[in-house]
């Protein structure tokens, strides 16, 4: 060791991370659940039968580390792209590369980290070379697969789902580098009120950013002595300001715009407003969730509450004139009203019924008497023929078949009895009494005399 890579010169060594990364599969932490016995990896790591993969899971839960460990342990040559830097040019050299390596007899491992960074025309490079085995791909993302890998690729590939670290994972981890780590061996580290908990805490199952919290927290602690005393206080300056886990354009934007939806639905402002805080603290574009709300109001709010669209329509445009951060009271207020209002889904239901039958059976002619006959000749045939005008009649409604013939009978929308919902149920069920049986029949339960 020269004296510049000395354990004192801290700015010349690699980063905490690297310095404590796992070498084999026994000082591996975490992801029993492909890890463990008989799971899945493990078995092809001890059979040597190994395969394309995805590994997808959040931040510092392992996935460079586990493919390096793979492709060490066993014997495949690896070579590592990182999708923010290479391009076409750069993958294809390494396929051409693994190609040569096939015909010695050797297999190749590439390994293409935040591999949901390539697009379309980078991915499509990458099929050829995986389907005839040149090379084991293996692509680690934080980002849902489905939403970001092409679907030939996926197909090609096993997607294994990482987790987060737990509490335990992440105190072993912490242990490990107090004790191991060529630097960190040579202090006496004391956490101080409770800080070793709020470290473990703050990492947020990232051992990542675990260690490189603790090793910032360190450099700004440490003086001429061996002891280096880390107090809570130490940590939030070496964090400066926690970040929330929120990626506008990743996984947790889908999770957290369906909590946000759900909470709504569920008609519970609380907790909608809480989603809605995460996603404008994160940076979510407000006419993002303006649109959401539109889409909400007619699906899950409907006519139960026919305002609710309006009000949700009228939000938009006040997001789109205004802007953040005032737009977040516009948000705040359509949302709550939303969440609170009464609820139905039944004009949602009707149309997804509507178009399943086309979908399935197609489209049917429409019946004479409701067409349009602009003309002599469509006059002749028979078009408009026999329909009767509504508001011909006081009560501006006449019984007229208005379905195709086929159809005649089907009852797509079923109006709930929520809210002003109950009104267009109680209508419709005196205009299409065969549409609604049991509606207008008297009340079936115990109409008994109460004891006094």
């Amino acid at each position: 060791m020269s004296l510049f890579n000395a354990p004192d010169h801290t700015s010349t060594l690699p980063p905490l991370a690297e310095r404590v990364r796992p070498q084999s599969l026994a000082d591996f932490l975490g992801q029993q659940h492909i890890l463990g016995p008989h799971k899945l990896l493990q078995q092809a790591f001890q059979s040597k039968q190994l395969f394309s993969m995805i590994l997808w899971g959040p931040p510092g839960t392992g996935k460079t580390t586990l493919a390096k460990i793979l492709a060490r342990t066993t014997g495949l040559l690896f070579f590592e792209l990182s999708a923010v830097t290479a391009g076409v040019k750069d993958v294809r050299e390494i396929l051409g590369k693994g190609k040569a390596n096939l015909d010695l007899g050797r297999k190749t491992m590439l390994f293409i980290d935040e591999i949901h960074r390539f697009n379309k025309a980078q991915q499509d490079a990458l099929l050829h070379a995986v389907e005839d085995g040149s090379i084991l791909l293996v692509g680690a993302t934080t980002e849902n697969p489905s939403f970001e890998v092409i679907s030939p690729l996926l197909s090609r590939c096993r997607v294994l789902k990482l987790q987060p670290l737990g509490e335990k994972e992440l105190s072993a981890i912490l242990d490990r580098a107090l004790i191991d780590d060529l630097f960190l061996s040579t202090l006496k580290i004391e956490f101080l009120e409770k800080a070793r908990g709020f470290l473990i805490e703050a990492a947020g199952g990232d051992a990542r950013k675990l260690l490189n919290t603790l090793e910032l927290s360190v450099n700004l602690v440490r003086g001429k002595t061996k002891t280096v005393k880390i107090k809570p206080d130490h940590i939030k300056e070496a964090l400066q300001n926690r970040s929330t886990n929120y990626d506008k354009t990743g996984e947790y934007h889908y999770d957290t715009i369906s909590a946000f939806i759900k909470s709504i639905r569920g008609s519970d402002p609380d907790a909608a407003l809480y989603w809605l805080a995460v996603m404008l603290e994160g940076g979510e574009d407000p006419l993002f969730i303006a649109r959401r709300l539109i889409i909400l109001a007619s699906e899950d709010i409907g006519n139960a509450d026919p305002q609710g669209l309006p009000l949700a329509s009228a939000g938009f445009q006040a997001v789109h004139s205004i802007g953040m951060p005032e737009a977040s009271l516009v948000l705040a207020q359509v949302t709550t009203y939303l969440a609170s209002t009464t609820k139905s889904n039944a004009s949602y239901m009707a149309i997804n019924a509507a178009r399943q039958e086309v979908r399935e059976n197609g489209a049917q002619p429409v019946p004479l008497h409701i067409r349009n006959a602009p003309t002599k000749l469509m006059a002749a045939e028979g078009y408009h023929k026999g329909y009767q005008y509504p508001h011909d009649v006081p009560q501006h409604f006449v019984r007229q078949d208005y379905l195709p013939e086929k159809l005649r009978g089907t009852h797509f929308y079923q109006p709930s009895q929520q809210g002003l919902e109950q009104r267009i149920y109680a209508r419709l069920s005196k205009l299409w009494p065969e549409r609604f049986p049991g509606a207008n029949e008297p009340d079936q339960t115990d109409q008994s005399t109460p004891k006094p």
